[in-house]
């Protein structure tokens, strides 16, 4: 009943473990030393489709991630095939060259800089609380 629900839901336990790792940064490696596993058994179980439950509970702990969403996340080919010609470090898909400028969609580097915007702006907004502040004051001891 399990596997029959599993192809119907169009899940890949092994390319949702994949999914994760890289979302989370972590190599093939890393994650087998984290379970006690050697890197060629990892890229096995990324490979299948479907997991026995103890297994994907290890992957899970070692990802920090609840085993239901390695379980129950739902598997779009289109996206895959984005995933993995896109969002590699290094790889040359998702740039485009125009003339002399140069747009790298990486959204990690994108979330820093929004970020630093963030930061700046309250920065600002700070600063010019304290001077409202000051202008405030010297009204109101003008005023007395």
């Amino acid at each position: 009943m399990e596997t029959k629900e599993q192809t119907i839901k169009n899940t890949h336990h092994g390319h949702a473990i994949k999914r994760y790792r890289h979302a989370l940064g972590i190599k093939q490696e890393a994650l087998a030393a984290d379970m006690g596993i050697s890197q060629t058994l990892v890229s096995f179980y990324e490979k299948k489709k479907v997991i026995e439950d103890d297994m994907v509970e290890k992957f899970a702990k070692a990802l920090n991630v609840a085993p239901e969403l390695i379980k129950e996340l739902e598997e779009d080919p289109v996206t895959f095939i984005i995933e993995n010609n896109t969002f590699e470090k290094g790889s040359m898909a998702g740039i485009y060259n125009v003339g002399d400028f140069i747009n790298n969609p990486d959204p990690i580097d994108r979330f820093i800089e929004l970020s630093n915007e963030k930061t700046a702006l309250y920065e600002r907004i700070v600063e010019l609380e304290k001077e409202k502040n000051a202008l405030f004051e010297k009204f109101m001891k003008d005023k007395k």
